[in-house]
């Protein structure tokens, strides 16, 4: 009784400490910008209009528009009160799966309060994501496309999940209560936003009949044939291919698989192929094993449970959280061995989008720039003109 006395007061009083000391961040103001929308200076850094305006709380100024910001402007830590340790614990907990009354159990927090967070950190990494991964820096040659449905309170929902095979980085998803072509479309055109432009391309999918024209109507480009006025042209990747893989089971097991070209040449497809490591043959199994990754992580996607979905927008929170991590924080198992890069390696490191393996903490705590105000014309007048 009296080792179980001490070892709770020894837990207690860890978590006292915890909860009072938090180490704050040394400022630098010029890796610092503005976010203020109505700013002519908004998202430029290292121009110098950045200065220090308080360091309790830790706030900047800049010195265009004069506004002062708070340090945790445009984080998930913006506006919380608790310390920055604490919440980066959790979060870690919830992006590997932890069960929601275990967190609350252990750290006495409630479970609003992790929920709240949860979405926080979610809607943060759809930040972060349409930020660094959807602006068509990856050079992909081969794409894996596949749908994750999910029992919820009375509906049924479908998640539309797209990877790149060879740097396995996790490239898009997508959520709807509906497994119709609008779901294909939204999930295509979100991988082309990730995407470069290159001459060949290769989709492999599964038999749902609405992804050969979804694909086709994503990969396109503007194309003027003839001069002067006139609408372009959209025309198709000149290489893109289509790999259809269509598996048939018998009592919850793979009896026959069956894999067609949908689009293409056989010879240009299995050229495409051969450009990933590891992979011979056409097969969806890349986004097959990230979708029971992410079945694993998020509570409301497990076959069997009593935490059944009810809005969509917290099962879009988990999804983001989870394929950030994964993109971001998570060394791939695969990537690190020496068929590959002989190093720890995220999926992110592979795509060429970062150069080191990030924290969680980094994670939450990345900031992302708004546009620049553009710049407007000046016209001089005709009696400006005349009095020069």
């Amino acid at each position: 009784m009296k080792g179980e006395e001490e070892l709770e007061k020894t837990d207690g009083s860890r978590h006292d400490v915890l909860m009072q000391n938090s180490t704050t961040e040394p400022m630098d103001p010029s890796k610092q910008f503005c976010p203020n929308s109505a700013c002519s200076a908004r998202g430029q850094i290292g121009t110098g209009n950045i200065r220090i305006h308080s360091y309790q709380p830790q706030r900047y100024r800049c010195r265009t528009c004069n506004k002062t910001f708070s340090a945790r402007r445009g984080t998930m830590m913006e506006g919380l009160r608790t310390p920055t340790e604490l919440v980066v614990i959790i979060v870690i907990l919830l992006a590997y799966g932890c069960p929601v009354q275990a967190i609350v159990h252990a750290y006495e927090v409630d479970e609003r309060t992790v929920a709240d967070w949860q979405k926080r950190a979610g809607k943060h990494c759809q930040q972060v994501h349409h930020a660094l991964v959807e602006q068509g820096k990856v050079k992909t040659h081969q794409v894996q496309a596949d749908e994750i449905r999910a029992k919820g309170r009375k509906l049924v929902i479908w998640m539309g999940m797209a990877i790149d095979a060879s740097s396995r980085l996790w490239m898009a998803g997508v959520v709807s209560v509906r497994r119709d072509r609008e779901l294909a479309e939204r999930l295509l055109q979100h991988v082309r936003s990730c995407c470069q432009f290159v001459q060949g391309l290769l989709v492999c999918t599964d038999g749902w009949s609405a992804y050969p024209k979804s694909i086709i109507k994503a990969f396109r480009e503007k194309v003027k044939k003839t001069a002067g006025r006139g609408r372009c042209c959209l025309e198709v990747w000149p290489d893109l291919c289509i790999a259809t893989v269509i598996k048939r089971t018998k009592k919850k097991h793979v009896v026959e698989i069956t894999r067609k070209i949908t689009r293409g040449s056989l010879e240009k497809a299995q050229e495409l192929l051969l450009m990933t490591v590891g992979c011979k043959e056409f097969n969806t199994s890349l986004i097959e094993r990230f979708n029971a990754t992410m079945r694993e992580r998020l509570a409301s996607l497990t076959r069997n449970c009593r935490h059944a979905v009810q809005r969509l927008e917290t099962l879009e929170a988990g999804m983001y959280l989870i394929g950030c991590t994964y993109n971001f924080c998570w060394p791939h198992h695969e990537l690190s061995n020496r068929k590959h890069f002989g190093y720890a390696c995220t999926p992110a490191m592979a795509a060429g989008l970062t150069d080191h393996i990030w924290s969680v903490s980094e994670l939450l705590r990345f900031k992302v720039a708004p546009a620049p105000m553009p710049r407007t014309k000046t016209t001089r007048t005709t009696s400006q003109s005349n009095g020069t």
